[in-house]
């Protein structure tokens, strides 16, 4: 298959530490909490892709405030040994509403790590740390069609994408999430043809994409989720024939590990 690359344009944001507010915590599924934060600066929030994320700073245990990092020459730099540690993890930006000041955050409620077990109990008025967006990977919204796939780390910038891709384009999606009961109502156009799948039932992304044939024309392939088990779906992917720049595959997480800086990693 030869098909002509199409540019990926990155645009790089200024790094701003923000302490901002919780405002909500709305259970969306049984284990996903949507929290929304506020600040005064969030009008001028940098957000421009479905894959937008931010490190998210949590306080220790019995604190109010988290220790938030220094912003040098070349941005984000460590505490010395000496001071507080930063606790922080990476997670993508579900909406942004800059009149209003707020944007939200969605939390996998998995049982362990920093940000699962603060957002379980969050509670308006908190306070909380965040970093970023450092950047944005624009890309081109007339591919002749679009494959998107994630599993639950990746809902929000998997959400983004079918709200953000123009109608009259064949999107294929799918969705791995626990059980049919998180399952998401996401937005989306009459041309998106989305599946869930089940891990209840035995279902995968690994199984589903490895039936995937590249339909005709130019495509965008975009899948995230869990490191390991996202090595042979790269694999397959990789082996249809589209340009690199086309087709990405984006570790969110690996099990097992602890504080690895992927999106939405939380181990």
């Amino acid at each position: 298959m030869s098909t002509e690359v199409r540019e990926i344009e990155l645009v790089w944001h200024d790094l701003v530490p923000r302490l901002l507010t919780v405002v909500r915590n709305e259970r969306i599924t049984p284990k996903m909490a949507r929290i929304t934060l506020t600040g005064d600066d969030l009008d001028v929030f940098a957000y421009a892709a479905p894959e937008d994320h931010v490190k998210v700073f949590f306080p220790e245990p019995g604190a109010e405030l988290p220790a938030m990092p220094t912003i040098g020459p070349e941005g984000f730099e460590p505490p010395g040994p000496d001071g507080p540690q930063p606790i922080f993890r990476d997670y993508t930006v579900r909406y942004v509403r800059r009149d209003a000041k707020e944007i939200d955050i969605d939390f996998a409620l998995h049982g362990h790590g920093p940000g699962a077990t603060w957002a379980s109990t969050a509670r308006p008025g908190q306070r909380i740390g965040v970093l970023g967006p450092r950047g944005s990977y624009l890309n081109p919204l007339d591919f002749d069609w679009y494959l998107v796939a994630g599993d639950e780390t990746a809902l929000p910038a998997l959400g983004a994408w079918l709200e953000q891709l123009p109608a009259g384009k064949p999107v294929i999606a799918y969705a791995e999430v626990a059980d049919p009961a998180e399952e998401q109502d996401l937005v989306r156009s009459a041309d998106t043809t989305l599946t869930w799948l089940h891990r209840s039932a035995g279902q995968s992304l690994g199984a589903a994409l490895a039936e995937f044939r590249a339909p005709a024309g130019a495509g965008y392939i975009w899948v995230a989720g869990e490191a390991t088990a996202l090595k042979p779906i790269r694999r397959h992917l990789r082996s249809l024939g589209l340009p690199r720049d086309h087709v990405e595959v984006d570790g969110y997480w690996k099990r097992g590990i602890v504080n690895l800086d992927h999106h939405d990693a939380d181990d």
